[in-house]
């Protein structure tokens, strides 16, 4: 039986993707997850109790913890989720990205080397048949204009804190690969939506603020533009690239589905007037709005907000036969369902004392508070 060793599988896109392995093949899934405020049990419970799922609590960081968890589980992959990924948080405190996403990958990656360069009974199919699959983003990429797309060759420019933590990590990834020739894979995604997505980001954030009544804060004029991919589609792109994918090479995953984020919101509140009319909505009762489109503000942008992302799909399409099969109509449509039928998850996820405030616009320290 083959075992998956998944880094962050209790947050968002990893929780997603040990449904979907469990689902679909017959490995053995092991979490490894730090539980941080984005990682919850919460996003495991329907899977808790199934027999080829078990749990560690660990932090990739930690290089103990690490090699006990490869020496316990003798993985035949690993898949790293695991990283702080919320950009406004990133402009807040950087030091928790680099700890996790550029730290974190190096000690994965160490006690991958040291896994499987073991001298030990069977230790040299372990290392023929190993797979090392990291999972990054587009953002490492930078911006676009209002042309172009994001491939596997385009140069790397980041330009907030976590999009540079990433790009750091992807390069540590190719480096181990290159100079040890471990097995490894990399996939490079655009913005994901879907379930068990944590409140922070843009989709869940709009449908919980609209349905409570609250503004939906809108950055600079809207007009930055995302390419949006269901999460479904990504883990079911991220097991082809595992189980097909040429070692040593990347894979760009997109939904080719770009909308503005002024365009996102209000197609999320077309979504919401069909599921829970405004009229109906006892959060908006009394108050002088007549649909939840008036409830845009626009705000203050985020420091180094990217203009543009749109990913080119055609290399993993052409070698692996993967596309994305959500539409995103549907796929939204989906998901606000989703959400509003789960405000007791929201609830239970957010009890870290986050509230949906603004983040992101942290004032820089001082000398002395820096000192």
């Amino acid at each position: 039986m083959n075992t998956y060793l998944v880094t962050g599988g209790a947050g968002f896109i990893g929780c997603n993707f040990v449904r979907l392995a469990l689902a679909e093949t017959d490995a053995r899934l092991v979490v490894v997850d730090k539980l941080t405020y984005a990682g919850s049990l919460e996003n495991l419970s329907d899977v808790r109790d199934n027999p080829r799922f078990a749990f560690v609590e660990a932090d990739i960081a930690d290089p103990a913890a690490m090699h006990a968890a490869l020496q316990e589980h003798r993985p035949t992959a690993i898949l790293n989720f695991a990283a702080e990924s919320h950009v406004d948080r990133s402009i807040d405190d950087p030091g928790a990205f680099i700890r996790t996403n550029i730290v974190g990958t190096y000690e994965l990656l160490e006690a991958t080397r040291a896994y499987l360069t073991s001298e030990d009974k069977g230790s040299e199919e372990r290392r023929r048949n190993f797979r090392f699959l990291h999972v990054s983003t587009d953002e490492v990429y930078g911006s676009l204009g209002a042309t172009g797309l994001f491939k596997e060759t385009t140069p790397y420019a980041p330009n907030s804190p976590y999009a540079a933590s990433k790009a750091s990590a992807d390069h540590l990834v190719r480096a181990y690969h290159e100079t040890f020739r471990l097995p490894t894979l990399l996939t490079n995604c655009s913005n994901n939506y879907g379930p068990y997505q944590f409140p922070e980001k843009l989709i869940p954030l709009m449908v919980l603020n609209a349905a409570e009544g609250r503004d939906l804060p809108i950055y600079g004029d809207g007009g930055n533009v995302r390419d949006w991919l269901h999460v479904e589609d990504h883990c079911r792109g991220l097991l082809s690239v595992l189980l097909h994918g040429q070692v040593g090479e990347k894979y760009n995953l997109g939904g080719n589905s770009e909308l503005t984020n002024l365009e996102i919101v209000d197609t999320l509140c077309d979504q919401l007037e069909r599921s829970l009319p405004a009229a109906e909505n006892p959060a908006l009762a009394g108050r002088e709005l007549t649909a939840y489109h008036d409830l845009k503000v626009f705000v203050r942008d985020r420091p180094g907000h990217d203009q543009r992302y749109a990913i080119d799909t055609s290399k993993i399409e052409s070698e692996l036969g993967w596309k994305p099969r959500h539409d995103l109509a549907s796929g939204l449509a989906q998901t606000v369902a989703w959400y509003l039928e789960n405000r007791d998850w929201c609830a239970a996820v957010s009890e870290s004392g986050y509230q949906r405030q603004r983040l992101g616009l942290s004032a820089p320290k001082t000398a002395a508070e820096a000192s």
